[in-house]
């Protein structure tokens, strides 16, 4: 399954028009992306709001990411201008791939989606310095009071559009996020079940469940389920899981 490292601003002198601030909205959204992430099966790992651009950047370097992507809001010098900009290094073809479907995505929601456009640049070190896959969305200008209203309103509509990207990006299915539930594995004749990275028989396994093992359910659909089993969440076959009305 895929694995993404999920930055958002630490900008937390970056004043919004109408109060708040750059670093308090993006983690809004980061907050509000993780429900949709785990319905999709998508894991990642996080910045904090006490880390820097440079740390965060050291932080994915260190691991072993599908993409790095930073969330962020813009400004200008007058305070007048609108729009959403997403970053990505020239060169990286998965980058660039990745910031056409957020804007093809940003433009059915943002308010103005002529101004939603894609940008290359070497300036920015979350698309130049990272070893994963990069793109930085300025979702729209803070110092404008009519996009820092249109952001603080959609909070979740921003986090859901974003997600829906990422599932695009990834070739998985999007699932409306639910509340966790407990399952357990339940196969003919007792044999374990595989935990695996996409909703696919011929996909790698993660992890084998015994039958009887108790997981948690993130999405439900006809055929597929996304679990989490021993720390490791992936797909397996609805038909071996019993589902317990109970909240996990």
């Amino acid at each position: 399954m895929p694995t993404i490292y999920l930055s958002p601003s630490t900008q937390e002198y970056n004043p919004y028009a109408g109060g708040g601030t750059e670093e308090g909205y993006m983690n809004e959204i980061a907050d509000a992306m993780a429900p949709y992430l785990l319905a999709a099966g998508i894991s990642f790992v996080r910045n904090t709001p006490e880390m820097t651009a440079a740390s965060s950047i050291a932080a994915s370097n260190a691991g072993q990411y599908d993409l790095h992507l930073a969330l962020h809001s813009n400004a200008s010098a007058s305070g007048k201008v609108r729009g959403s900009e997403i970053y990505y290094y020239p060169g990286s073809q998965n980058g660039q791939r990745a910031a056409q479907i957020f804007a093809n995505n940003l433009r059915l929601l943002y308010p103005l989606p002529d101004r939603v456009r894609t940008i290359a640049t070497t300036a920015l070190g979350e698309v130049a310095r990272t070893r994963a896959p990069a793109v930085l969305i300025e979702f729209a200008y803070h110092d404008n009071p009519l996009d820092a209203e249109w952001i603080r309103d959609n909070i979740d509509a921003i986090a859901e559009n974003v997600a829906l990207s990422l599932t695009d990006f990834f070739d998985l299915p999007f699932s409306q996020p639910e509340p966790p539930r407990s399952a357990r594995v339940q196969t003919p004749g007792g044999g374990s079940l595989n935990l695996r990275t996409r909703p696919s028989l011929s996909s790698p396994v993660r992890a084998s469940m015994p039958n009887g093992a108790r997981v948690t359910l993130y999405a439900d659909d006809l055929d597929w389920c996304v679990v989490g089993y021993d720390g490791k969440v992936g797909y397996a076959a609805r038909r071996y899981l019993a589902l317990s009305p109970d909240p996990a």
